[in-house]
This record gives structure tokens, C-alpha cells and sequence, in this order.
């Protein structure tokens, strides 16, 4: 893609870089986008911005903000819009896709390992010291989010009321996204300033400098691919619609409504809508269909999962996968013979279904959005939402807790040893400011020498 060069930095934009060019970077960056989405966005801050020069950082923030608004994987959707922006519909597709694969591939490894050797002492030792980190992160998280997103006493009250309608009246999860979306959108219009969007995302220029020229610079003129037209929008949505309803149809006339290959088609297509906030804001949702209602798997397992999760690149959201291979394994979609293919069909199906909105979002409604951002009728309904978020999050934390602390119930022992590594991994997390990675790591280590060791 050519750019006219920006004539307020004394530098030239780097050379056009070719379709194959970037799809090189893209499959790189689908190996090392570790770090959850704060850790992906500044690898690409670094990587597009300052040292590859492919986008300016305005226009990167600029992309950042609206895909923050949008539901699904942030990091995710703007290597999708970028790549979209440079290469048209086909160089997004590729960009988004190529940043999800490497973690599909990785996590149907490890989740197979995960069930066939589960048992072995050492698979066991390591799951044992992770639950504990897993609470810790979410728990941080919770706070983390927290504290950017409640901003106001009404906010404060959003998140409480949240928590407890989903800890004490067991409110299903999209039934709390609605009524936080609708709190934002009429309460915007009678307190304005209580509704308003939090700040930008940082980034900015090292000792206050400008960058050198972008190829996607700062005043560098939309594509026309890019522009908002009506016929591509509806053309963009017809064709993700159809892609939908193909698979949906296909599993069903393969295998009838109520197989499990179906239910989470149709279970993970409704999860992939109420990601606001992020994958630990959907995590509830996900738990309360997978593990309470469908039984694919257990929550022992279900941390496991989010585990598995954090410890490999791509989205957080990936979790889904292990939870599509866990339920086609214990299922045996494919039949008895064909446990491990039927498994990674089952993991495979689940990860489309869960992001093809998001490359939906922002083929059609890219330059939509981008043209509403910034109003606060638009932004009012997402921050009413993210707050009643903190509250959902904080519910998933007690939980994953209560089961690691007490891993045989209530009226079970306290585990000792997870309470203290628990408490371990919050103080490195919270004084230390520990990555999530050395946490992982140095909590499997304990619990392998606690496994090794015995009690």
C-alpha cells in the first residue's frame, strides 16, 4: 500500500510493504504475542510504530480506542484492522487470523497432553501450583480494571450491584451486560459527566519527540477500501452472516440441534457478542454454560484451561479452545475410534464461531465506528458496562478461590498450601509488579516441589 508522506517529520516513510511481507510479520507475531492484551499491544506498539514505522502513532491509538469499544479481543481486532487498513478486507483476514492459529495449534497439544497425562504426578504437580497464580491474576484483574474504570461513586454502585446479582440472584451474565448497556445509555442523557469515557492508552513519544515518517502517517488520507460505504457494509455483513449460517447448518444437518458440536456452535456465537471488557469479563459466562449447564467440563479443569491460557501467545479468549477440546474429548463427538480428532474439531469449531465476529466488526463496521468515537451516546452504554464488569470479574475470583482453597468443598480442609502460594502470587503481582509469565512459571515450579516433596 502506498502513502503519501507526511512533510512535518524530517525523515521519508519506510519503503510499501507487500501483502507476503506482512503476512512474514503476522505469522511471527502469532508466536510471541504473549503478555495478554496490555503485553500484545505494546509488542505491536513497538514493532508498528517505532521500529517498522507501518503506522503513525495517532492513527495505531486512534485504531486502538474503537477496537477498544468494540466486543471481542482488542489486541486481536487491531492486528486485523491494521493489517485490513494496509492490504484491504484479505490482509486483515490474514493478519487476524495468523495472530489466533499459532495458540489454536499450541493449546490442542497441551490440552491433549493435559487429558492423556493429566494423572502423572509431574502434569498434576504443575496444575497444582497454577490454580493458585490463575486466582491471583484474576483477582489482579479485577482490580486492575477496576481501578481505570470506576471513576465515580454511581460507577462503584454499578460494579456492587453487579457482583451481587450474579453471586447472590445467580443473574445469567447477558442479562447483566443489558441492563448495564441501558443504565449508560438513558443515564447518560440525565448526568452526562458520570458516563465519560476514561483516557487514551498511553504511548506516548520517548522524551516528548515526534516519530520519523509512517507509512499509514498522521495525515496520511484514508484508503478508499476503508471509507464508509453502505453497500460494502451490508455486502461485509452479508458475507459473514453466510459464513455463520453455513457452518451452523452444516453441524446441524451432520449431527442434528441437540449434539454437542452444535450447542457450542451456537453457545460460543452468543459468548463471542459479550466480550466487552475483555476475556476475563466473558469467563463468567462461559463457566455458567460450559461447566454449570453443558457439563463439558469440570471447574477443576476449567482453571486448568485458563491457565493453559495465559501461558501461551495469542488472546486470552483462546481459553475457549481448551474448553472445545476438553468437551469434544469427553463427549466423543466424533465417536469412541476418533476421541483426539474429534476433540480438535470441537476446539477448532469453537475458536471460529468465537472470532468470526470480531473479523466481522471490523471488515463492515470499521469505519462506522470510527466515524461515532467519541459521542457520548455511543460511549455511555460501554462504560456503564465495563463497571458492572469489575463486579462480574470479582465473582469469578471468589470462585476460582473458594475452589482452590477448598479444593473438597466447604466443609473440606483449607489447603494450606495454595492459600499461602495464593497470597505469594498477589504480593508479587500487586508490590512487585511480576509478569504474568515468571508467575506461572515460578507457581508451577512450587507446585511441583510440593508434589515431589509430599505434604
Amino acid at each position: 500500500m502506498r502513502t503519501k508522506p507526511n512533510t512535518s517529520t524530517a525523515s521519508a516513510p519506510p519503503d510499501p510493504v507487500s501483502f507476503w511481507q506482512a503476512l512474514a510479520f503476522w505469522l511471527k507475531l502469532g508466536f510471541i504475542s504473549f503478555g495478554g492484551p496490555a503485553g500484545q499491544i505494546a509488542i505491536l506498539h513497538t514493532e508498528l510504530v517505532e521500529r517498522r514505522r507501518w503506522i503513525s502513532e495517532k492513527r495505531f491509538l486512534h485504531a486502538l480506542n474503537y477496537c477498544m469499544l468494540l466486543p471481542g479481543p482488542e489486541a486481536q481486532q487491531l492486528v486485523t484492522y491494521i493489517g485490513w487498513l494496509m492490504h484491504r478486507g484479505w490482509g486483515g483476514i490474514v493478519a487476524g487470523a495468523l495472530f489466533v492459529l499459532p495458540s489454536l495449534f499450541i493449546l490442542i497439544l497441551l490440552s491433549w497432553i493435559y487429558l492423556a497425562y493429566g494423572q502423572l504426578s509431574l502434569i498434576a504437580g504443575i496444575f497444582y501450583g497454577l490454580k493458585p497464580a490463575v486466582t491471583a491474576l484474576v483477582l489482579h484483574a479485577a482490580h486492575r480494571i477496576g481501578g481505570r474504570a470506576l471513576r465515580n461513586r454511581w460507577l462503584w454502585a454499578l460494579a456492587a450491584a453487579a457482583f451481587l446479582a450474579i453471586f447472590i440472584l445467580k443473574a445469567p451474565f447477558p442479562l447483566i451486560v443489558l441492563a448495564a448497556g441501558l443504565i449508560g445509555h438513558f443515564g447518560a442523557k440525565r448526568w452526562p459527566q458520570t458516563f465519560e469515557l476514561g483516557g487514551g492508552h498511553g504511548g506516548q513519544n520517548q522524551a516528548g519527540l515526534p516519530h520519523p515518517a509512517a507509512l499509514i502517517d498522521d495525515h496520511t488520507p484514508t484508503p478508499a477500501h476503508a471509507l464508509f460505504s453502505w453497500p460494502r457494509l451490508l455486502r461485509v455483513i452479508a458475507i459473514g452472516l453466510a459464513l455463520w449460517a453455513a457452518a451452523m447448518a452444516a453441524l446441524v444437518l451432520c449431527f442434528g440441534w441437540q449434539h454437542t458440536l452444535s450447542q457450542m456452535g451456537w453457545f460460543f456465537t452468543k459468548a463471542a457478542l459479550l466480550t466487552f471488557g475483555g476475556a476475563y469479563a466473558v469467563l463468567p459466562y462461559v463457566y455458567q454454560g460450559a461447566v454449570d449447564h453443558f457439563a463439558w467440563l469440570s471447574a477443576a479443569q476449567m482453571m486448568g484451561g485458563l491457565a493453559l491460557g495465559e501461558t501461551t501467545p495469542g488472546p486470552l479468549i483462546m481459553v475457549v479452545a481448551f474448553v472445545g477440546f476438553v468437551g469434544g474429548w469427553g463427549q466423543a463427538v466424533l465417536g469412541p475410534e476418533h476421541v483426539f480428532l474429534g476433540a480438535a474439531l470441537a476446539a477448532s469449531l469453537v475458536t471460529f464461531f468465537t472470532f468470526l465476529p470480531s473479523f466481522v466488526f471490523i471488515l463492515a463496521g470499521g469505519p462506522l465506528v470510527e466515524a461515532t468515537h467519541g459521542q457520548l451516546r455511543f460511549t455511555a452504554p460501554l462504560t456503564a458496562i465495563t463497571a458492572a464488569v469489575v463486579g462480574v470479574i470479582l465473582n469469578l475470583a471468589l470462585f476460582f478461590a473458594a475452589h482452590t482453597l477448598w479444593p473438597q468443598g466447604w466443609q473440606g480442609p483449607l489447603d494450606v498450601f495454595s492459600a499461602a502460594l495464593t497470597a505469594l502470587a498477589l504480593l508479587a503481582l500487586f508490590r512487585f509488579k511480576l509478569g504474568v509469565l515468571p508467575l506461572l512459571g515460578l507457581c508451577a515450579l512450587a507446585g511441583l516441589s510440593r508434589q515431589f516433596l509430599g505434604s
